[in-house]
């Protein structure tokens, strides 16, 4: 660790706060069940914080059966997902899956709770070695912590609500890009099949508007793919696509299943590049161009291979398939309840805008334009969320090194504050111990 600030003190949590382990009650007792006291579980600290609802809650009765934490206790998992934490605001119970530090003169309330979103390195390094890592009372209690005078700690506190509240609303901000993404996106669509991508260039060009409406299967061959029957099929084992390896604009080809097929089944389900392959069933209409060069791969009845004629672009007809999938549009060809699926028949008789082929090229280069810039901000935006995230712990980190506040000669060394309380602990009177006697 780093020098100790002055007037510091390094400890361990145990020494300066009692640990409880949460337990759940009965769930064959009924009556311990209800809406009074809220029930924390490992869930329930997601949103870290200061929280004041549960997922589950119990009755008076059932915080009795149980071990009720008083209000700004710190809750923080000790089973499978270390580290997860919270302050909680009013008293509760919590299950066997949390240690709670109940709260304690020695440290100011928030001040725990950050130093909490510090410790999962250690709390995973010292977890039992067992399929499910797990940090047990006496373990957690061992937890290393540094103790700043109290009067540092609310200054600590305070810095600390402020920078976190400027990245917490740029984070915000942030988070929304990826639906502003899709909606720019649709709006570049619209506006392409709307003509009014290349409203200019037809007149810089000496072009009239001359497109028409017609069925897919009227300017394109579409297929479906082989059933997959391991007690009919024949031939040969031979890769082949499912909907999972078609995702929209590319394939992932990390996951490719084998199936037995006929020499003229090969011939008649190959691959070719400009073959654009749609999904029939998982996300119906899901489609990406192939272009990757000569395949021995082909494809099984849960998609479609459309080959377009010479007056139709798979580019072109991607980026109506695509537009039709964000408008929700493209959900008027699906049938099924529960499973969705997109039927040959229906494919086919889809109907689509039809520019000449040169207005089409043109237009799917605008597309493909706007479509890069639009991904370059959406990547921008994610590594800004990384390093507000990064920023985060640097500043927690600082915080706990003693460099983010100016320290205070006059503040009491949290030595004095410690020695104080356990002074005045070795001085209270212990509780008597035993059973009462009968009345």
């Amino acid at each position: 660790m780093s020098v100790l600030p002055t007037g510091w003190v390094d400890t361990e949590i145990g020494q300066i706060a009692q640990i409880e382990t949460g337990n759940t009650p009965s769930k064959n007792d009924v009556s311990l069940y209800g809406r009074e006291v809220c029930f924390y579980k490992p869930g329930d600290l997601d949103v870290g914080g200061v929280i004041s609802t549960s997922n589950d809650m119990v009755s008076k009765a059932g915080a009795a059966a149980g071990r009720i934490l008083p209000a700004e206790s710190l809750l923080v998992t000790c089973i499978g997902n270390l580290g997860k934490s919270a302050l909680i605001a009013e008293p509760a119970i919590c299950n066997q899956q949390i240690n709670a530090v109940l709260p304690s003169r020695a440290a100011e309330p928030h001040y725990l709770y950050y130093w909490s979103r510090t410790i999962k390195p250690w709390l995973e390094e010292n977890s039992s070695a067992t399929t499910v890592s797990i940090i047990n009372k006496g373990r957690f209690s061992k937890a290393p912590i540094r103790i700043a005078p109290l009067p540092e700690q609310r200054r600590i506190v305070a810095k600390i609500d402020s920078l976190t509240g400027k990245s917490r609303r740029a984070r915000d901000h942030l988070d929304h890009i990826p639906r502003l993404v899709e909606k720019y996106k649709q709006a570049i669509l619209a506006a392409a099949f709307r003509g009014d991508l290349t409203r200019e260039w037809r007149v810089k060009t000496g072009r009239t508007r001359e497109w028409k409406t017609v069925c897919i299967g009227e300017v394109a061959v579409v297929r479906l793919g082989k059933m997959l029957d391991r007690q009919k099929n024949k031939g040969e084992l031979t890769g082949y696509l499912r909907n999972i390896n078609v995702r929209w604009r590319a394939f992932g080809l990390d996951d490719i299943l084998e199936m037995k097929m006929t020499d003229s089944e090969r011939t008649e389900l190959n691959i070719q590049d400009g073959d654009l392959l749609v999904c029939e069933g998982g996300e119906p209409g899901r489609a990406a161009i192939w272009n990757s060069g000569h395949t021995n791969l082909s494809f099984q009845k849960a998609l479609m291979r459309v080959r377009p004629s010479s007056s139709l672009l798979a580019t072109w007809l991607l980026n109506f398939l695509h537009f039709q999938a964000l408008s929700g549009d493209l959900s008027n060809h699906f049938t099924g309840t529960t499973i969705k699926h997109l039927p040959r028949n229906a494919m086919i008789g889809i109907k689509i805008p039809l520019a000449p082929i040169e207005e089409q090229a043109e237009i799917v280069r605008r597309i493909e334009t706007a479509f890069r810039w639009i991904d370059r901000l959406a990547a921008n935006a994610t590594s800004a969320r990384k390093l507000i995230d990064h920023l985060d712990q640097s500043v927690l980190a600082k915080a706990f090194k003693g460099e983010l506040v100016p320290q205070d000669p006059a503040d009491e060394p949290a030595s004095a504050l410690l020695e104080r309380i356990r002074a005045e602990r070795a001085a209270a009177p212990k509780a008597k111990r035993g059973r009462k006697k009968a009345a």
